[in-house]
């Protein structure tokens, strides 16, 4: 798969996701967030199954040893922290506010890639990282209101996303199998959240019947589709610029508020769009274009 057709899957992936944030926090009116998260991604991993089943029947795939489900199911358990906690903060913070500390992970990732995968990303990276999480600052009107615990929720959540982003790229390229990567680490989610779900939160049919849609859109959709797509496309591409493609996801957020709940955008906002837009440019291109080119036509 080429580098380009990877980054879009990716691209795309941010896409659900960002269309999918209604869906997130309306149905936290009828359900517990870690009874959310497990039947969310209970229903992602029956989805997924049939198709990583298919991706093992295949000649060329590679089987699965021991080591590659250790690795899958320390990627779910990083996972399940990361939208576990992602999911309790927005019980409690804002919008603006999630947004933006969530998005410190497009920072995090290239620097823990550097400093745990010893992975270099390429230089265009570096400047495009705080660019975009600029954009995703001004996206939330530029400034934070007063902070609270689900902030610190959210910081604690990047570092895991940040995490996931490396792992998930390192293991979906050795394993050869990101189908059964997806059903894997998803089956981890749904267990650990349900049975914590069960025990802490109060959880009724009734409440899982008012969040069926919810749960559809992000189960199967957000989660199963979107997810799987993150998984094939790390296999291609770095974690930094994956980081950066994938934070686009507060961009469509935007548009679908405006398109679907008729919110408007800020000037800022408008400013921090056209931020993230041209970091993805950047990402895309300058690769392809060739960095020593670049450096050589504008000086440098």
């Amino acid at each position: 798969m080429s580098r380009l057709l990877a980054n879009t899957l990716l691209l795309l992936a941010a896409l659900i996701w960002g269309s999918a944030f209604v869906a997130q926090s309306t149905a936290m009116q009828d359900l517990g967030p870690l009874t959310f998260t497990g039947l969310r991604f209970l229903i992602a991993a029956a989805v997924v199954l049939p198709f990583a089943y298919r991706e093992g029947r295949q000649p060329t795939a590679r089987p699965l040893a021991r080591g590659h489900m250790l690795q899958f199911t320390l990627i779910g358990v990083v996972f399940f922290f990361a939208i576990s906690l992602q999911q309790a903060g927005l019980v409690v913070t804002t919008v603006t506010n999630a947004g933006f500390l969530t998005g410190v992970y497009v920072v995090l990732t290239p620097i823990l890639g550097l400093l745990v995968f010893r992975e270099h990303p390429h230089p265009v990276v570096w400047p495009a990282s705080p660019v975009t999480l600029g954009g995703i600052w001004l996206l939330g009107g530029g400034s934070l209101s007063a902070l609270n615990y689900g902030d610190g929720l959210m910081i604690v959540c990047a570092v895991f996303w940040a995490i996931h982003v490396g792992l998930l790229g390192r293991v979906a390229s050795t394993s050869g199998r990101p189908l059964a990567l997806s059903v894997w680490q998803f089956s981890v989610v749904a267990v650990l959240a349900l049975v914590a779900g069960f025990a802490i939160e109060e959880v009724s049919w009734q409440g899982i019947q008012a969040a069926g849609l919810e749960l559809f859109y992000t189960s199967v959709i957000s989660g199963g589709l979107a997810f799987t797509l993150q998984a094939i496309g790390q296999r291609w591409t770095r974690a930094g610029d994956a980081a950066i493609l994938l934070s686009s996801e507060a961009l469509f957020a935007a548009l679908f508020g405006a398109i679907v709940l008729g919110e408007r955008l800020s000037p800022l906002g408008l400013v921090g769009c056209a931020l993230i837009f041209l970091a993805i440019l950047a990402v895309q291109l300058v690769p392809l274009l060739g960095w020593r080119r670049l450096r050589l036509r504008f000086g440098s």
